[in-house]
């Protein structure tokens, strides 16, 4: 081996150290109880460990990931003003077209990198519970593509178990914005705007929100409730009565919708060429946000969510325009 591939192999066996470090770092921070800047270490950490990561991947598949210009054959490599190589950040890793990483666990880090903007200058408070579902992505999504790129034997879900807890899943509680008024606009507008953008595939991806329904188990034998979470197979008897009873749970509250899954509906029918500005149009021209009329709900106070009726009725609309929106 040569000397410059020794040295490559050695730079890429420290980056994928301290990417190691940095996420096992960030999942003990959020664990431990006796913190309270939970989430923002959380999220600066999980980020530096990612970017670690991706430039271990780029260096062992020998693909240059420091910024420079081209000057005819020659490289220009931008430093600091300290003479050190500016590398890529973790955004523009993803945004590469190398990159391994799919659409759903980008757009979980894509998150993460955002949120870390909104909050690196200001305290925020009580973010934790409500952006959980985000974290348990990021840390689940860490492990498979450290495993899957650079072997199974450097996974981290050994060093890491589940947190324990004084306090009990609480079955009234939900995870709604209204329940965090303490939330700085800017963090519930960015969530908000970050939402819409994706379409209902990936926003109800696993590998950019990891949400899991809990039952309580009542145990009427020894040793049968003896862990905190158990998983059953799909078509086992107690899947097939809880999945009929949830079904009846869920029917008692209408799914919502935001507009961009409104108009992803309308475009599934036939109409590609339905538009936000003409659904936005639409909506005022029929008052249909007036509560009265049962198309949608303000949740929060301040989000509106649309129902199925609403949507009936918008396809109800395009098919009445003929061909204006096909």
């Amino acid at each position: 081996m040569s000397k410059r591939n020794r040295r490559i192999g050695s730079i890429k066996a420290e980056l994928i150290k301290k990417s190691r470090e940095a996420t096992l770092a960030a999942v003990q921070i959020f664990n431990n109880p006796n913190i309270s800047f939970k989430a923002e270490s959380y999220v600066i950490l999980m980020i530096i460990g990612w970017t670690y990561l991706m430039h271990a991947y780029y260096r062992s598949n020998k693909i240059e990931y420091r910024y420079y210009s081209q000057h005819g054959t020659k490289r220009i490599f931008d430093k600091t003003k300290k003479g050190a190589y500016k590398y890529w950040e973790l955004e523009r890793c993803l945004n590469d077209k190398n990159s391994p990483i799919d659409i759903d666990t980008k757009n979980n880090l894509v998150f993460l990198i955002g949120l870390r903007h909104e909050i690196e200058h200001q305290m925020t408070t009580r973010i934790d519970d409500l952006l959980s579902a985000r974290f348990q992505a990021c840390c689940l999504n860490y492990n498979h593509y450290i495993k899957e790129l650079f072997g199974s034997e450097l996974g981290i879900e050994n060093y890491l178990s589940f947190s324990l807890q004084f306090s009990t899943i609480d079955t009234e509680q939900k995870d709604l914005l209204s329940e965090h008024k303490d939330l700085p606009a800017n963090i519930q507008s960015y969530i908000q705007s970050f939402d819409q953008q994706l379409s209902e595939s990936e926003y109800s991806s696993q590998r950019y929100a990891y949400r899991i329904l809990f039952i309580p188990k009542t145990a009427n034998r020894k040793g049968q409730a003896d862990r905190v979470i158990e998983f059953v197979k799909s078509d086992s008897e107690i899947a097939e009565k809880t999945n009929k009873e949830y079904a009846v749970f869920k029917e008692t509250e209408k799914p919502k919708f935001i507009a961009t899954q409104v108009i992803d509906f309308v475009k599934k029918e036939g109409f590609p060429q339905f538009k936000m500005h003409n659904h936005t149009k639409l909506w005022k021209e029929r008052d249909a946000k007036n509560p009265n009329k049962g198309y949608g709900v303000m949740v929060a106070d301040k989000y509106w969510r649309w129902y199925s009726k609403w949507i009936d009725e918008v396809i109800k609309y395009c098919k009445q325009q003929g061909s204006k929106f096909k």
